[in-house]
């Protein structure tokens, strides 16, 4: 999902308004007349409600593209909630409505009163100006719709004043506003961008304790500056900074060029690091050699010119579950990020295709391993899946899209090999012998992989079951 700012002061009905923008997106068992419980609501679903111009200009004033990725604005908005105005809004009033203090303290309040009721109809211009003109926030990330049509000449005008081009003003009934609200809500990018952000955040959070990426980087490595050893923590909340403000709020138009340099940024760390230090057959070894190929074939090849948002939000989450211990159940950042991948199965399907044991496995790993071992040329050579397929990584210089979708399903790949029980063991006379069609095709290798334990932990689960059709197209 996609985080929003509404500010709308729900002059009519709150649970039919929030019906006509949000219906799009949401059960209207969501939507309440009561405020307060439709503004909890919501923003347990990433929609964050104000209900006055000052309560909007606050949230807009602090630092708003790290919080929210679109804006929706009424037009005519109190100027504040009934709890008196603040220094900033005064300013305000004095600078554009031509508020000036009465030495009467009732004649001010009755002035002060008045230009309030005069900016109620200019709320939205002045809301949209800061956005725009002061922020940079992108116009194209904002919406306008308003029941009061009446008003719609008033904000028109300050808009012609100030020689700004007026945005499209709808009525909150219009299909227009809940088809907008649905595309943003579900674009992939912005969706990708925020599960980046919020989880940054989240880590940047954590105890020293849970960083362990300093336990597999290499021990040459640790020589050259030991001095730093014991500030790696700040080095690692450092480089969340740069993560978190990687992706830009407007999306640019080629995202493939941008995911590449991402990706290159989030795997720069592991240049250092060795898998090999860590145990095997686990989802920390998966996930480390995972990152470690990805750097090594960033910087020498071109496999990753055609990335998606859901091959970084699976890079993402598996690097930060390698850096950091984050515990068996799955975050609100990973389950944001999970949520781009559309085809994710059931975890009673996830269950079944895991077995019991190697007779019920319905995992498809032998006949992928034989078609790796296929292309990379190691078909009569005991070899783990991950070596095969850095070797063939490495095979040739230029590669076709199809053999660029095969290296990228194989960072997929990897984390089964690696988290499934098995082996692999040299072929004896009978097995060269073997019809193998039901490897693929290819006479190879006596295969042992036996069943996924999803039982683990939820987050295994729940990480297999989003990247399974992924995995294995």
């Amino acid at each position: 999902m996609s985080y929003f700012l509404w500010v709308e002061d729900f002059e009519n009905s709150p649970k039919v308004t929030a019906s006509n923008v949000f219906g799009s997106v949401f059960d209207d068992s969501l939507f309440f007349d009561d405020k307060r419980v439709l503004k909890k609501n919501l923003k347990n679903k990433g929609v964050f409600i104000e209900l006055s111009f000052q309560d909007g200009w606050g949230v807009i004033a602090a630092d708003l593209e790290k919080k929210i990725d679109y804006v929706i604005l009424d037009i005519d908005l109190p100027a504040h909630s009934g709890d008196g105005i603040n220094g900033e809004i005064l300013e305000l009033l004095k600078t554009f409505e031509g508020y000036q203090k009465l030495p009467d303290e009732a004649e001010d309040e009755l002035l002060l009163e008045k230009k309030c009721a005069e900016l109620k109809a200019r709320a939205g211009f002045y809301l949209y100006t800061k956005l725009v003109m002061e922020l940079g926030f992108p116009k194209q990330h904002i919406l306008f719709c308003s029941n009061h049509a009446e008003n719609n000449k008033t904000i028109l005008a300050a808009f012609a004043t100030a020689k700004i081009a007026s945005p499209q003003i709808y009525q909150k009934s219009d299909q227009y506003v809940q088809d907008w609200v649905k595309s943003r809500y579900e674009n992939p990018y912005s969706r990708l961008r925020r599960g980046i952000i919020e989880g940054c955040q989240f880590l940047k959070a954590l105890p020293e304790n849970q960083l362990r990426f300093q336990e597999f980087i290499k021990e040459s490595e640790k020589q050259k500056e030991p001095e730093k050893q014991p500030r790696i923590i700040d080095d690692i909340r450092d480089y969340l900074d740069v993560i978190a403000n990687f992706l830009p709020l407007r999306e640019p138009a080629n995202t493939a060029s941008l995911y590449k340099l991402f990706v290159r940024t989030l795997a720069h760390e592991w240049e250092a690091a060795e898998p090999k230090l860590l145990d095997r057959q686990n989802e920390l070894f998966a996930f480390s050699w995972i990152m470690k190929m990805t750097r090594n074939w960033l910087a020498h090849s071109k496999v990753f010119e055609k990335l998606t948002a859901e091959d970084v939000a699976y890079l993402f989450i598996v690097n930060m579950r390698a850096m950091f211990d984050l515990g068996d159940q799955l975050l609100a950042y990973e389950s944001h990020l999970l949520s781009l991948f559309s085809t994710p199965i059931t975890a009673n399907e996830m269950k079944d295709k895991a077995g019991k044991d190697y007779r019920d496995r319905k995992m498809p790993l032998i006949p992928n391993y034989a078609a790796l071992l296929h292309k990379s040329g190691k078909r009569w050579e005991a070899i783990n899946y991950h070596d095969a397929l850095n070797q063939f990584q490495k095979s040739k210089s230029e590669k076709s899209p199809e053999d660029i979708a095969f290296l990228i399903n194989g960072l997929y790949q990897t984390f089964w090999f690696l988290t499934s029980n098995g082996f692999v063991s040299l072929p004896t006379d009978e097995d060269k012998n073997l019809d193998t069609n039901k490897l693929g095709g290819y006479k190879a290798l006596n295969y042992q992989f036996g069943f996924f334990d999803y039982k683990k932990s939820d987050f295994l689960l729940e990480l297999a079951r989003h990247i399974y059709n992924r995995s294995f197209p």
